[in-house]
């Protein structure tokens, strides 16, 4: 069995280099870590009850800030960065977006999972 030590040494987090044209060279992604992903998922609605909807503001671009890592790892942008990362070209977001969602295991089913709860 696991320890408690080799389960936090164990080095879980994916990442991904991509060629993004538009900003002049690779970027690179990390999964998200558990409690990334459940703060972007909390995040996903507003409202409650009968007026819960989706927020869709910024969407690409929040998933992107907590993926876009340095080559430490760590995170290249903040929470109060979003709204300036979803002023960049759609295409090269795009570019990114598709492969946060992909290594983070998101996509249509998983957003339509997540309407259902």
């Amino acid at each position: 069995m696991l320890t408690r030590d080799q389960i936090l040494a164990a080095p879980d987090l994916k990442t991904e280099a991509v060629s993004v044209p538009e900003w002049g060279g690779e970027v690179l992604l990390r999964m998200m870590t558990a409690s990334e992903r459940d703060d972007f998922e909390a995040k996903l609605f507003t409202g409650e009850g009968d007026k819960r909807r989706v927020n869709q503001t910024n969407f690409r671009a929040r998933l992107c800030a907590i993926c876009l890592v340095d080559e430490k790892g760590e995170r290249m942008f903040k929470v109060e960065d979003v709204e300036l990362l979803g002023r960049k070209s759609a295409t090269a977001l795009e570019r990114v977006f598709e492969v946060a969602q992909r290594i983070n295991g998101l996509g249509e089913k998983a957003v339509d999972e997540a309407k259902k709860d």
